[in-house]
């Protein structure tokens, strides 16, 4: 089986590897094409992979290219996670709206909206290069902002495009673990968008823990999220938050820690990554522990200015391992082999949401198998969550639209819906910045 990864020169792309190094069984993947316009980092992420995979009998082929159509051809897999702009282009996004005292995170306001608009353009010409060149395969999208990158595949490809995260399987592990039982047999009652979702419910056997969590504030008081947004507001609630969630219940304080941090997150991982790239490709250096290392730095300084301003303190060491490439792995099983299985996935909604339409790519949980993946049926959510749902959902759709039309007013319209940026004017500056410094933005009218 092959799978085929977009931004395969992607610092994360060693996590995939590891991943299928540990898949033994019948039908597992045997050749991984690695595909990036940049051939230098292509060639330091491969000496990485074959470090890994020398220690272990029967590893999968690599090979790399910088052609995409050669890379999509015969693909049985396509694992999409790009990066248009690079890390260059994320520190750009962060300090454009930082100084208009916005947030400019990736995903999330004004950097998410920037980022989307470079993205979605590429994303909608991967996958029409997919319909053509690779009709049966099934693509795995990891591209940020993933909800949004998914559905604009999605309106090509259909449901052979799946969203992953590994946010909800960490926050489930999270909530699982202080509750004393196995994540493998929860049932995590999870529903919203990317980046944007709530966990209303844990089951176990038939019953619902999450209200003795709720009820307990020193266990709420004992992992991440319930450091990070308190446990008075946990309650009040009634539910768990996506920790992508900090930036809307607290967006002043974490405007603020950006604006004063040294650097943000989007130039610390430009600077970092660098070093790797330049370093990995020394003959007398360990690419694989070279990479280690910085993984552990990365992984430690995740959300470091939200952690900051909530006092929640460091990550603790079970939450530093990811989670994403076991979501694929997991994913991929459970359609080549039919390996039924339940997965929280990126998904087009159908009618799992009666507030949203039956395209509106939603996070939730699936069940999977040789068909696709298949959204359950979930509860309604509360109002103050359907709310903030629907207005995101209708900013992705004025990015969708600009994308697709060119229109620089449809992307002023998108930066100023969106719950976070409290001014037209703001979002019409947004846009001057933006298209002051992303070549790629040149495509608005």
């Amino acid at each position: 089986m092959r799978l085929t990864i977009l931004g395969g020169g992607g610092f994360r792309v060693p996590l995939v590897y590891g991943a299928l190094l540990a898949d033994r069984g019948e039908g597992r993947v045997t050749e991984v094409v690695l595909h990036d316009p940049d051939g230098g980092r292509l060639d330091a992420v491969a000496r990485v992979l074959a470090e890994q995979g020398s220690a272990v009998g029967g590893a999968p082929r690599v090979t790399v290219t910088t052609d995409l159509d050669e890379a999509l051809r015969g693909a049985d897999f396509v694992f999409s996670a790009i990066r248009v702009g690079g890390l260059e282009g994320r520190a750009d996004d962060e300090r454009v709206a930082l100084a208009e005292g916005v947030l400019g995170q990736e995903t999330v306001g004004a950097g998410g909206i920037a980022y989307g608009l470079r993205t979605v353009p590429v994303a909608v010409d991967i996958a029409r290069r997919v319909a053509r060149l690779a009709p049966d395969a099934w693509v795995i999208n990891f591209t940020n902002p993933a909800g949004l990158v998914t559905e604009a595949m999605s309106r090509h490809l259909g449901d052979r495009v799946l969203g992953i995260c590994d946010s909800p399987v960490g926050l489930g592990r999270r909530i699982a673990r202080v509750l004393g039982a196995n994540p493998k047999e929860a049932w995590i009652d999870y529903v919203g968008l990317n980046h944007l979702g709530w966990v209303r419910g844990l089951r176990v056997a038939g019953r619902d823990e999450l209200p003795r969590l709720l009820a307990d504030p020193a266990l709420l008081g004992s992992f991440e999220e319930g450091r990070l947004f308190g446990a008075d507001w946990l309650r009040a609630l009634g539910a768990i938050p996506n920790e992508y969630l900090h930036y809307y219940y607290f967006n002043r304080e974490t405007v603020r820690a950006y604006q004063e941090a040294e650097k943000t997150r989007g130039a610390f991982l430009r600077d970092q990554q660098a070093r790797f790239y330049e370093e990995a490709l020394r003959p007398d250096r360990s690419a694989l522990d070279l990479w280690e290392r910085t993984r552990a730095e990365r992984e430690a300084t995740y959300m470091a200015e939200n952690r900051k301003t909530a006092g929640a303190g460091e990550r603790e060491a079970d939450d530093l391992s990811g989670g994403y490439e076991k979501v694929a792995l997991a994913l991929m099983r459970a359609i080549a082999r039919d390996e039924r299985t339940t997965l929280i996935l990126n998904v087009r909604n159908r009618s799992t949401l009666a507030v949203l339409d039956a395209d509106a790519v939603i996070e939730v949980p699936c069940l999977v198998d040789a068909s696709g993946a298949h959204p359950v049926s979930v509860d309604p959510l509360p109002g103050h969550a359907t709310g903030l749902v629907c207005a995101v959902k209708a900013v992705e759709r004025e990015v969708l639209a600009a994308a697709e039309s060119g229109s620089r007013a449809t992307a002023v319209k998108a930066f100023a819906l969106h719950p976070l940026v409290d001014s037209v004017n703001v979002a019409r500056r947004l846009v001057e910045g933006y298209t002051a410094v992303h070549p790629g933005l040149a495509y608005l009218g």
